[in-house]
């Protein structure tokens, strides 16, 4: 589990357990305990766990203690804790259906193979206004076939997201995949959250031959990265797919043009520049492609000024934007840039990790020799897909010394880009 978000706090274990025990009136701000419940994921101890299930145990219907019973409950399933699985699973019966949802999600994670407690998770599918998607997904995960009949019946739910989990869960128990191309249809939904959430299930259906859609659709590149990642890793090792299948489509999300994905969203008239720039910052990224794709074909000129004034303003601290002003300076071959481009390169920050690989890209896009060892010193940190824009990068400069120390590198994926790209100049 990536835990690299989780420490923000800055508390130490004492002090988080000592503020998730303190009554709510002695508190300084009402979310102290929240807090403390989502901080104690950083201590996978004994003492940790006693306390999250101890604030699981307060049933006090207060707003503040609600909320954070919930974050106790999935901070739990986050440290996968066996001990508290009785406690999770009374939470089952919970009339507040997001605590419902936060139990039925850590048992999910923390793992059982206790059927009545499966039963009793299926059981909820009959039961109205809950959070249907999870319940099926955590029954997936468990291979749970007595639910089968039961998901059966949300494959046409109105709620796309709940549709897509309850056709990828059929698809897999029963093996009948007559359905499966509405999941593949919902990667052009108008909806991000439609959009993100059907590659999931794309993923546990081991859809294999979704990874090109996948490769084009409209959201951030770290979900279709994700998706791309998980059914090639299956896929391989079941001997389902091949390298040669996924490289094309692999290399189209890690350059990630905008031109080269099916983008939903479309103006009605001319965007202004200043528009454009603030689309930018949208959490839809299918708008944030758009925007690019308008600026690099109508403003090429004008545009680059003006990414450097809202980087300097704004988007250096925003890693969505911060991804978009990196591509978009590269692809418009803006050499001033160049040592943000690198600073973008080597930036250790992991909100802006996606932002390493665009900058790899956009420093190869930009030609200037001066990045040809920078790019090669990037192949030694391990984030696979930073080592394979790396790759894609050299190539473009026309230099093979990078796949010579790739071909060796412990990702399947990397040493394969660099073993195809060794027999490429072989024949």
């Amino acid at each position: 589990m990536d835990k690299r978000f989780f420490n923000i706090f800055n508390l130490t274990e004492d002090e988080a357990i000592a503020l998730l025990k303190t009554p709510p009136e002695q508190l300084e701000d009402k979310t102290d305990r929240y807090i403390a419940a989502s901080h104690l994921i950083n201590f996978p101890t004994e003492r940790a766990i006693d306390a999250l299930i101890e604030a699981v145990r307060d049933r006090d219907r207060d707003l503040y203690n609600r909320i954070t019973r919930r974050k106790a409950i999935e901070s739990l399933g986050r440290l996968k804790a066996t001990a508290a699985i009785p406690v999770i699973r009374a939470c089952l019966a919970d009339e507040d259906c997001y605590t419902v949802e936060n139990a039925v999600w850590a048992i999910g994670e923390i793992g059982t193979d206790d059927e009545a407690i499966l039963e009793e998770i299926a059981q909820l599918l009959d039961k109205p206004e809950q959070s249907y998607r999870v319940i099926i997904q955590t029954l997936a995960k468990f291979n749970y076939r007595n639910a089968l009949d039961r998901i059966q019946k949300f494959v046409d739910s109105d709620n796309e997201p709940i549709a897509s989990a309850a056709i990828a869960a059929v698809a897999r128990f029963s093996g009948d995949y007559s359905q499966i191309d509405k999941v593949v249809g919902f990667l052009q939904h108008e909806s991000v959250n439609a959009r993100r959430a059907c590659i999931q299930d794309l993923i546990d259906a081991q859809y294999y031959d979704a990874i090109p859609e996948i490769a084009k659709c409209p959201v951030s590149v770290i979900f279709r990265l994700r998706g791309i990642r998980l059914l090639a890793d299956a896929g391989t090792s079941a001997g389902k797919i091949s390298f040669q299948k996924i490289e094309p489509h692999l290399d189209r999300a890690i350059r990630d043009r905008p031109d080269e994905l099916n983008l939903v969203h479309e103006y009605d008239q001319l965007p202004s520049l200043a528009f454009l720039v603030n689309e930018l910052y949208q959490t839809d990224f299918g708008r944030c492609y758009l925007a690019s794709k308008t600026l690099l074909e109508t403003y090429p000129d004008e545009a680059p000024e003006a990414l450097m004034a809202t980087y300097a303003e704004q988007a250096h601290n925003d890693y969505g934007a911060h991804y978009h002003v990196i591509k978009l300076l590269g692809w418009l071959k803006y050499a001033p840039a160049f040592d943000l481009l690198v600073e973008a390169l080597q930036n250790p920050r992991p909100q802006f990790q996606k932002s390493r690989a665009a900058a790899a890209i956009a420093l190869a896009n930009l030609g200037d020799e001066r990045a040809i060892p920078l790019l090669k010193a990037s192949l030694n940190i391990n984030i696979w897909d930073l080592k394979y824009a790396c790759l894609l990068a050299l190539k473009q400069f026309g230099d093979d010394s990078g796949k010579e120390i790739a071909a060796r590198d412990p990702d399947w994926l990397v040493r394969a880009k660099a073993m195809a790209e060794l027999l490429d100049n072989s024949t």
